[in-house]
């Protein structure tokens, strides 16, 4: 009789059970070249490590606890990262910086940089990136989502196609309150909804202050809001509130039913408007971390590659916004040729004509080329106080003179 494949209830021939005996030994293959280097894995035979990871892009530091599974030819777990402390992780293509711990939960093409964590129940996917000491409590859903340093998320929360700042430590950072949700999907099947919840250009100086979103709370994207301000708990934001320092509180809407406008899109322009703004600050994004912290990672274990998986999740978050603004325009151009009623049709026919045009402004290219006669001045400031990359990221972008970080700001502004 043949031997069985079990996954599949198919008859499994020679050649299979050949190439699964070698696909077996080489993983086991790889798993003592993580023993033999140090890496401490208290039950190897309760791991499983894909063929296609490269064990010399796991430093020898690492502690893998048991029942983690670790995949994908672009995965870097760098020294002092603990993997599985609370529960089973599986890692898909991901890039982990320095003592990065992931507790529990599955984590798939995402960058976390130096300290970061989530705890157990995560379920961070594709296009994120957490920087120096962010994270998360317990059951935790992430995508498409970017945290400065030191943005802290509780537990039970949807926090999906979100740009989130401010805070100058661990004990003066953002943070979302349990059970919040990132309202990220219209009635419309839309996900032209990203929020940005203070900004690129000052909040890569690292010294706003913080922004607190109050639990049991939501925002209904795509909304822009200020740095310092907090929202209290209960509350539902649908509105931009670009001042600082506000203490806002939302109130539950009056109880009706209406007839339902198919394709009504109200607020159009406001939603056009966030949106373009979301992607000018990742573009921003992309040329500070061209500029600047690409010298801080270049000095670190697996920094090039670390550095690559960021810009990589960068230029794919632009792509991300960018195709979701132009779905969006299709569809409101085809409600102007069925017959939109009032004066706004005209425009929403000049939308989806022109959507391609808007599209091809956003290139690193043309972004390059901005404010240089700010940009190079500020680079050789910051090169006085941190040569070549050197030292501490944080502590070298806190140590700017506010002269300087202004400057900086100044720059990114006028991305």
């Amino acid at each position: 009789m043949n031997a069985t494949d079990k996954s599949a209830g198919l008859p499994m021939k020679a050649g299979d059970r050949e190439d699964r005996m070698k696909l077996k030994q080489a993983v086991d293959a790889a798993i003592a070249k993580l023993l033999e280097k140090g890496v401490e894995i208290p039950d190897p035979f309760s791991i499983h490590l894909g063929a296609d990871v490269d064990p010399d892009h796991i430093s020898g530091g690492v502690k893998i606890h048991p029942g983690c599974r670790i995949y994908g030819a672009g995965t870097v777990i760098s020294n002092g990262s603990i993997i599985g402390r609370e529960g089973p992780v599986t890692v898909e293509n991901c890039r982990l910086g320095p003592s990065v711990e992931l507790k529990g939960g599955y984590f798939k093409d995402s960058v976390f940089l130096e300290k970061a964590n989530m705890a157990s129940g995560a379920h961070v996917r594709e296009g994120c990136i957490l920087e120096e000491q962010a994270g998360g409590a317990h059951c935790v859903g992430l995508k498409q989502t970017i945290l400065f340093p030191f943005v802290t998320l509780g537990s039970l929360i949807n926090f999906c196609d979100c740009l989130m700042a401010g805070g100058t430590s661990r004990k003066d950072h953002s943070e979302v309150g349990s059970s919040f949700i990132h309202f990220n999907f219209t009635p419309e099947g839309d996900k032209t909804t990203p929020s940005l919840i203070g900004d690129v250009p000052r909040g890569v100086m690292l010294n706003q202050p913080p922004i607190f979103l109050g639990g049991q709370g939501g925002i209904v994207g795509p909304v822009r809001l200020g740095f310092g301000n907090v929202v209290a708990a209960g509350t539902i934001l649908r509105d931009d509130v670009l001042d600082d320092n506000k203490l806002i509180t939302g109130k539950t809407p009056g109880g009706k039913i209406i007839d339902l406008a198919r394709g009504a899109y109200p607020r159009l322009g406001r939603i056009l408007e966030n949106n373009l703004i979301y992607i000018a600050n990742l573009l921003a994004l992309e040329q500070w971390y061209i500029h600047v912290r690409q010298g801080f990672f270049l000095r670190g274990q697996f920094g090039p590659l670390i550095y690559r998986g960021a810009m990589e999740n960068l230029a794919g978050a632009m792509a991300e916004r960018l195709k979701r603004l132009e779905t969006m325009a299709g569809k409101v151009a085809e409600s102007a040729d069925s017959g939109f009623p009032g004066s706004a049709a005209p425009a929403r026919a000049e939308l989806g004509r022109n959507i391609p045009e808007v599209i091809d402004i956003f290139n690193t290219e043309a972004a390059s080329l901005v404010a240089h006669e700010i940009r190079d001045p500020f680079l050789s400031e910051l090169q006085a106080c941190a040569p070549s990359g050197s030292g501490n990221y944080i502590d070298c972008i806190q140590a700017l003179p506010a002269s300087v970080s202004g400057m900086g700001t100044r720059w990114l502004e006028r991305i």
